[in-house]
């Protein structure tokens, strides 16, 4: 990136565009993916909430400015916010997202935030398939894999080495849901997937509703889940002692 800015010879406010630097990247590098080449942008922009995800290194990382979905300039440092971190935690925080609540609000059944079943289901893809794991490229990983300007909650790669696009919802997913889906399964396909890849996608919801399954009945490529939580205790204190 820092290589394609130079060549560039980008100044004061000059601009790129997105489509610029995959085309740069496909005359230099073809063989790095259009959405890792996106990835790297957001990674690399100072002020994308989004970038937190890739963990960017605090001066390593702080090149570009995004102007907006698809415009983009160099970072000046005497001009520009203070470039956005993980130590941010007021960022951090804008960028979890409050799905839909059920009516029966505060079940203990349902997690509280997208973000939180997107980061526990990134670390136990296995649960969803054996086999199962997180795709991971270039220093880029699945988690709100970017895809033309719209995010993937996790994008993950099977036992077979074909993309598995998930979608998540902390409460009730809807037949709404499936064009999402699939607006993301093909932008995997054609921008990420190699000719011989396969890729499929999976709804994990904590509800599952009639008309979604009705919607996807004629998708043998979509997979439908829902989840269920418990909870445990163990007494550790005060020691009951046997009689």
């Amino acid at each position: 990136m820092k290589d394609m800015a130079d060549v560039f010879d980008l100044k004061n406010d000059q601009s790129f565009t997105r489509q610029q630097a995959v085309d740069w990247f496909a005359q230099h590098y073809p063989k790095i993916k259009k959405g890792t080449i996106t990835a790297h942008l957001i990674r690399l922009s100072v002020n994308a909430p989004s970038r937190l995800h890739y963990s960017p290194k605090a001066g390593e990382d702080d090149l570009f400015f995004q102007i907006n979905g698809n415009h983009f300039r160099l970072y000046d440092i005497n001009q520009d916010p203070s470039p956005i971190h993980a130590s941010t935690n007021s960022i951090e925080n804008q960028s979890l997202e409050v799905m839909e609540e059920e009516e029966n609000q505060g079940t203990s059944t349902e997690f509280a935030y997208e973000s939180d079943l997107r980061d526990y289901l990134a670390k136990n893809l296995q649960i969803i398939e054996p086999g199962l794991r997180l795709y991971e490229e270039e220093g880029i990983t699945g988690v709100e894999f970017p895809v033309g300007g719209r995010f993937i909650d996790i994008l993950a790669v099977d036992r077979n080495g074909d993309f598995v696009v998930i979608e998540l919802k902390v409460s009730r997913a809807y037949d709404r849901v499936i064009g999402q889906l699939l607006r993301y399964v093909g932008w995997i396909q054609k921008n990420q997937a190699e000719i011989d890849q396969k890729v499929r996608g999976a709804i994990v919801a904590r509800k599952i509703t009639e008309d979604l399954i009705l919607a996807c009945s004629l998708i043998p490529s979509i997979e439908l889940f829902e989840y269920e939580l418990s909870l445990a205790l163990n007494q550790v204190y005060p020691v009951c002692e046997s009689t």
